[in-house]
């Protein structure tokens, strides 16, 4: 009978511990609930897994399906089905790539990583206000080589040396503003120390009625003698054309160039660092490299309101190959003529940096890490000598801005973190001070 009493019979709840079960119970389901919501609301913005909430360069990827290490392994084998050596695959309907005129509304012409202020529409639409696409098919529906005519040239920039470093800088046609900006700061030849190196500005072509903005820039060529310049619109759904129009210009005339950054026109770019620290001049010039902020796991945005909306038309697989966020990467100079020849047969996509990492990908090339992972970034980092100091690349500056840290940079790049140390114990010592006085 004490066995029974002790083990056999239940213990009868109060009425308060049934009440108190009870509000866990829900609270825990109403918990679940919430947390449940917030997943689903958050999956369906166009927000990067980052420090810094939505992406601050001009594209923005779904983060729905985020793939683990066996989903990457299975990552090349997929693309290579997708894009086969066969050679270009035509767009499916319902996208016209040539249905309007060359002189229809393509919203603000854009040539770097940031300003982007097109309005949303329709990528079909966007992709065909100018001819710019259907210019590149030949009569038999493959890729031409060479699709666009050269308004300006430097055919004879590289001569017949082989410079270090190439920067190749895309801007728009009129950011004559930005382009001075970066001649006097991380473009200017100083920084490279005494070793090769060569500054190109990548433009298309804006309006066609602007003809004092062409003048402009045909005499600032002349002067500067560093803007390359072909015939297809300047937007930003042809920043593909113009980054293949830089692989092609290093290709022909500079390939023996040991190293390439691509960059953008509102960019913070350490140049000094860039060459002392990772390419390393005193070593023998890197093969098949290629690094920069590396994007892992990305899927394709299928928000049709979204202006990074990628069709399945276009792109059907689930995942972009691993690429490098194309405010800012490096490569060595034989990948140029490489990426360019992968790239005839290869369907264009309008998103730049995920197109050049389809072809890296075709070429079983993967994207070198780098040695440190706050060395390129996508978004604005907040500027001290110290940071600046040692990183390469930070997004979003005005011309006013870049000038006035760079040249703060300058005068500090010796010591400082020394006077980043010194304002720290400043401003601790005056915290200490004003909390010791009375009230």
């Amino acid at each position: 009978m004490q066995w029974r009493r002790r083990h056999c019979c239940p213990i009868k709840m109060t009425w308060t511990a049934k009440r108190s079960l009870f509000r866990t119970h829900v609270a825990g389901l109403l918990s679940l609930a919430l947390l449940f919501t917030l997943f689903s609301f958050f999956s369906r913005q166009d927000w990067l897994p980052g420090r810094n909430g939505p992406r601050e360069n001009p594209l923005a990827y779904t983060v729905r399906g985020f793939r683990g290490p066996r989903g990457e392994a299975n990552q090349s084998s997929s693309v290579r089905g997708l894009w086969r050596e066969a050679g270009f695959v035509a767009p499916k309907p319902p996208l016209n790539l040539s249905s309007q005129p060359a002189g229809g509304p393509a919203g603000e012409a854009v040539g770097g990583g940031g300003g982007v202020r097109m309005a949303a529409m329709g990528l079909g639409d966007s992709m065909s206000t100018n001819k710019s696409l259907q210019k590149e098919l030949d009569a038999g529906g493959k890729l031409s080589a060479q699709p666009y005519r050269y308004i300006l040239n430097q055919p004879f920039k590289c001569g017949d040396g082989a410079p270090f470093l190439v920067l190749l800088i895309a801007a728009e046609p009129g950011q004559a503003d930005a382009r001075h900006a970066i001649r006097r700061t991380w473009g200017n030849d100083s920084v490279a120390m005494g070793l090769g190196f060569v500054r190109l500005f990548l433009l298309g072509v804006g309006k066609s009625s602007d003809a004092f903005l062409q003048s402009g820039i045909e005499e600032e060529s002349r002067v500067y003698q560093d803007i390359i310049q072909q015939d297809y619109q300047d937007t930003y759904y042809n920043l593909t054309i113009k980054t293949l129009m830089a692989m092609n210009w290093v290709a022909t005339y500079c390939p023996r160039a040991s190293y390439v950054m691509k960059t953008d026109s509102d960019m913070f770019v350490n140049t000094e660092y860039l060459i002392q620290k990772l390419l390393k001049p005193e070593l023998p010039p890197k093969r098949r490299y290629f690094t920069g902020y590396l994007m892992r796991g990305y899927a394709p945005n299928r928000n049709k309101d979204s202006k990074w909306y990628m069709p399945p038309e276009l792109y059907p697989s689930e995942r972009y190959p691993t690429f490098c966020s194309g405010t800012g990467y490096v490569f060595s100079g034989d990948m140029a003529e490489l990426i360019y020849q992968a790239s005839l047969g290869i369907r264009r996509l309008h998103l730049e940096d995920v197109y050049v990492g389809i072809c890296l990908a075709k070429l079983r090339i993967e994207p070198t890490p780098p040695p440190n992972e706050f060395l390129f970034n996508h978004w604005r980092v907040s500027y001290s000598s110290c940071k600046y100091s040692h990183l390469i690349t930070s997004h979003q500056f005005h011309p006013n801005e870049l000038i006035k840290y760079w040249n703060h940079l300058q005068s500090n790049k010796h010591d400082a973190c020394i006077n980043t140390a010194k304002e720290k114990n400043g401003r601790y010592r005056q915290r200490r001070f004003h909390g010791a006085r009375p009230p």
